[in-house]
Parts: structure tokens; C-alpha cells; sequence
């Protein structure tokens, strides 16, 4: 296992070429998972040039199909392509050109035409009619109940288990998940038994993990898993390839155990205990993809925010009686539960263990009633929050996310308010050339959910902790000319990764290297051809 775990998709930039070329070749829908996870528009743009073209196209083809003032956009699809190893560059009639990794190109087209030999996307399997098929909301019941018992364990399992009603306890999570949680430092495990589980203790990380979003959390998890596969005696590119294709799969369908390896039913009883399909009691011979697998590679935004909603809606509610609660005071839908004042006094519409646990990892907490909880956020329980790993956008976003639906009304009307005597005074001062019914010429106004006097007191609090921040990248200097210092130093300037530089010195800082690099080579091989 690494020193430093993987942060989720970071963990791909770590394989070898080989390995990204085998993944490419044995798997599909590998290739499609990549492709549409990872890479910008503007990369997917390129891909789909390249695809079906019979030869290399000359790199300046790409220059023509790029708008002039995209130059950052153009280096930055490149340098993904590059990284995942799906193009390359190549000379062809003369002229440098970029070709499409043949391994990537053949697995990408049989997605698109579905060609080959058999199914990429699994075998449909048909249960005995005896059998009872899970609906979609059972299967949304399994992953919330399994990823509700992990993240319940990692903020306090024993503290959780004293707030819950009786009948509505969390599940323990299963061993195997507890050591991935335990090699990705995301908790501390260790001493004797308790309650059935282990003590343990949740670390910086861990703090952070549980504020994010569901996709993300997943897949921090299934890439621990990968790495740690060759301590399973498990070949990690055939794990890697199986959880691809799993994410490829639809559903509410049944697919057949029947083909899978030794490998991949051992894979698919984890992915079980994570909650990304679900396994009949009665049987093995086939198994369910759930939401959080059938939503692992989506690149769509409103997917992902509708399968969190779906499947963290324990973090809002924790039964029928708690809907009610929340749906009580003014909020029919219970989209939202916390109300957070000007004076940083937080209410809280909720009886779930689970949320009043997260809520008291940055909330001093007053008082809990029968469907409320208060508390206050106080410089020192934000600074704790903030020394345990948590920063202080994740404690906005967090609030700003879960905000009660008269918070919004009330930002929205504010907004309204100082939107028209923006559009007024634009009107006034321009001799009512400004189109007030359309707003034109008028910026938009933007008030946030959460009062921004609070939003501006967290992020105080936070620079009194952290006065010093660091960027990690890569020092140049020693340039030949102030020409050559010049030239580079702006051309990382308009690709976006220039951090700091000092024309005097003829220095400069950038946080990534690959673009500047390939521009001073390019350019020292200009020159060299000159002379």
C-alpha cells in the first residue's frame, strides 16, 4: 500500500502505461468510463476527430479547430490525453502529428458500434419466476442502508447507535471495508470490542471524506480497493476493469454470475458490502446493479446530484415520523432542514443520529427536542473543525447545501430586491439606454444562501489558522535571454498555471509542468533549426 493513499480518479495517473494500454485492450467499457469521466469537452472533441481517421492529423489541424483565445483549454486536453495515454505524438509524411492509441481507439469504436466478438456490457440474466425481483426502491434501501452504516461508523458508531430509536440501527460495516477505511487514513482502528466494533477514531481526512458528495466517496473507496488488490492476491487491472464495468451495467436489471472469474465474484461481494449492487440471500447465479453503480461514470451533473439526493436522504430524514418534522415548519418537500441566523444561532430540523453527528463536527450543539436540534457556530468549534482537516469552504458548502427552503426563499428575494435597484440605477446613469425588463448591460447579483456576514466570519476564522498556504509545483529560472525569460513566462501566464514570477530575477513559479515544458522545447528546437 502507497505512503499517501489515492484521492479518488488521481489514483489513474499513477498506472504505467502498460497497464492504461491492457486496461484499454481487455476492457470496453473501461475506455468509455475514462472517456467520459475524465476528459473536458474539448478533449472528447479531439477524441471524436481522431477516432475514425485512417492517418495521423498534422498538430496544427488542431490549432485551426481551436479558437484562438482556448489556448489554455487546447494544452489542458492534450496533457489528459497524454496522461491517459489515449493519443500520442508521431511524425507522419514529415510533419509532427497526434494519433489515437490504437489499444483505446479499438475499444472505444466497439462501444460506439457495438462490433465483437460477445457483450461488453454484461449478460442479461432471467430469475426464476418464483423468484421476487427488487424494485428500484429496494435497491435504493440496500446501498443507503450500507453506505449510512459506513459513514456512521466513521463519525462515531457507538455515539450514533445511543441517538438511534430502537429498530433503526445502522448496519456494522463489514471487515473488509473497515481495513479500507483504515489503510486510506481515513479512520484510526484499535483496542478492544465494543457494542460489536472495534474503537476507533476518525482522522483529518475522514472529516473531510464524510462532507462530500456520495460519487466521490465511492470511488475513494473502490480505488483503495484497486490498490490494495495484489494484497488480495487479485491482478489490480482485472479489478480496475470489473468495477468499469459494473459502472457500465443498468439499473434494476439482473445480470449472470455465470462468466465471471474467481476475481470477479470475490470483487462483486464487496462491491456488495459497499452498497453498489445487491446479491439475492437465496442465490448467486446472478446479481443487481444499484443507483450508485449505475451512476459510478455519469458525467452528468443532475444525475449525480439526483442519485446523492436519492441516496443520502438519511443524512436529512431517518423515518416516516422525521419527514413530517421537516416538512413542518414552512418546508413541504424536506429538501432542506437547517436555518442558520445573521447571529451564527443554527436550527436544525432533523431526529436523524447521522446528521446531528456531522453537524457536531464544526456546531456547538445547545439543545435537542423532539424534531430540533440547536447549536451555534462559535469560533472555537469552527477552528476545531478546522485543525481535524475540514476547511472552511467544505463547512459552507455543507451548509449551504442543506439550507431549509426559507433560507432560499429569503436570499432569492433579496437577490430580487438588489437586482431592480441595480437595473434602476444602471437605467439612471446611462439615460435609459439599459433594457430594464431584460436586465441587459446590468451584471447579475448573487446572494448566497448562507448570510454572507457568516460566510466572511468562517473564512476569518479559518485564514487565523492557516496564514501560510502552500502550492505545490515547480521553480524556473536561469533563462539564457530576457527574451526566452519573457516568452516562457507569458505563455504559462495564458495557459493558466503561472503562480508567481519576478521579471527582475528572471524567475518564475508554475503548479504544472507538462505544457510550459513542451513550449521551451519547442522553442529550443525552433531556434536550433534556425541557426
Amino acid at each position: 500500500m502507497a505512503a499517501t493513499p489515492p484521492q479518488s480518479w488521481e489514483y489513474l495517473e499513477t498506472l504505467q502505461g502498460v497497464e492504461l494500454h491492457r486496461l484499454y485492450r481487455t476492457s470496453p467499457p473501461s475506455a468509455l468510463a475514462i472517456y467520459r469521466k475524465l476528459l473536458s469537452g474539448l478533449a472528447k472533441h479531439y477524441v471524436t476527430s481522431l477516432l475514425f481517421s485512417p492517418t495521423p492529423m498534422p498538430v496544427n489541424h488542431f490549432e485551426l479547430v481551436t479558437r484562438v483565445d482556448a489556448n489554455a483549454e487546447k494544452v489542458k486536453a492534450f496533457n489528459q490525453l497524454k496522461k491517459y495515454n489515449i493519443v500520442r505524438e508521431t511524425t507522419f509524411q514529415g510533419k509532427r502529428c497526434i494519433s489515437i492509441v490504437p489499444d483505446f481507439a479499438r475499444s472505444y469504436r466497439r462501444v460506439l458500434d457495438g462490433r465483437g466478438e460477445g457483450n461488453p456490457f454484461g449478460q442479461v440474466s432471467s430469475p426464476p419466476q418464483s423468484a421476487t425481483e427488487p424494485t428500484i426502491e429496494k435497491l435504493d434501501a440496500h446501498s443507503q442502508r450500507q453506505w449510512d452504516g459506513i459513514l456512521g461508523y466513521m463519525v462515531g458508531g457507538n455515539v450514533i447507535q445511543d441517538l438511534q430509536e430502537p429498530g433503526e440501527e445502522l448496519p456494522a460495516p463489514a471487515e473488509a471495508v473497515v481495513e479500507l477505511l483504515r489503510v486510506g487514513h481515513l479512520v484510526t482502528v484499535g483496542g478492544t470490542q465494543s457494542r460489536g466494533r472495534y474503537a476507533m477514531g476518525i482522522t483529518a481526512e475522514g472529516f473531510a471524506f464524510v462532507l462530500q458528495n456520495i460519487n466521490t466517496q465511492i470511488w475513494r473507496l473502490l480505488f483503495l480497493y484497486v490498490e490494495a488488490a495484489e494484497q488480495l492476491n487479485m491482478d489490480k487491472i482485472d479489478v480496475l476493469s470489473f468495477i468499469f464495468f459494473i459502472a457500465s451495467l443498468e439499473l434494476g436489471l439482473a445480470y449472470s454470475t455465470e462468466d465471471l472469474t474467481e476475481t470477479q465474484l470475490q470483487v462483486l461481494t464487496t462491491l456488495s458490502d459497499l452498497g453498489v449492487v445487491y446479491l439475492p440471500d437465496n442465490t448467486t447465479d446472478y446479481f443487481y446493479p444499484t443507483r450508485l453503480a449505475s451512476t459510478l461514470t455519469s458525467d452528468s451533473s443532475d444525475t449525480l446530484s439526483s442519485t446523492a439526493n436519492k441516496l443520502s436522504s438519511s443524512l436529512h430524514t431517518s423515518s416516516a415520523q422525521h419527514k413530517k418534522s421537516i416538512a413542518h415548519p414552512g418546508n413541504p418537500t424536506g429538501s432542506g432542514f437547517i436555518i442558520l441566523e445573521t447571529n451564527y444561532r443554527l436550527y436544525a430540523y432533523t431526529t436523524s443520529p447521522l446528521q446531528i453527528a456531522l453537524l457536531s463536527l464544526f456546531i456547538s450543539l445547545r439543545s435537542r427536542h423532539n424534531n430540533l436540534v440547536t447549536g451555534k457556530l462559535t469560533k472555537a468549534s469552527v477552528q476545531q473543525a478546522i485543525n481535524t482537516g475540514i476547511t472552511a469552504e467544505q463547512i459552507i458548502s455543507y451548509l449551504s447545501s442543506h439550507a431549509h427552503p426559507v433560507m432560499r426563499r429569503h436570499a432569492a428575494a433579496e437577490e430580487a430586491i438588489l437586482q431592480s435597484r441595480a437595473v434602476m440605477a444602471a437605467a439612471a446613469n446611462s439615460g435609459g439606454t439599459t433594457d430594464i425588463e431584460n436586465n441587459t448591460g446590468v451584471t447579475q447579483i448573487r446572494v448566497p444562501v448562507v448570510p454572507s456576514t457568516v460566510v466572511d466570519q468562517i473564512h476569518l476564522w479559518q485564514l487565523e489558522r492557516d496564514r501560510i498556504q502552500t502550492t505545490p509545483g515547480y521553480f524556473i529560472k536561469e533563462f539564457q535571454s530576457e527574451a526566452e525569460y519573457r516568452a516562457c513566462s507569458r505563455y504559462a501566464e495564458e495557459i493558466g498555471v503561472r503562480r508567481w514570477y519576478d521579471d527582475r530575477k528572471r524567475m518564475f513559479f508554475v503548479d504544472q509542468i507538462e505544457g510550459v515544458a513542451a513550449y521551451m522545447k519547442d522553442r529550443k528546437e525552433r531556434a536550433s533549426g534556425t541557426t
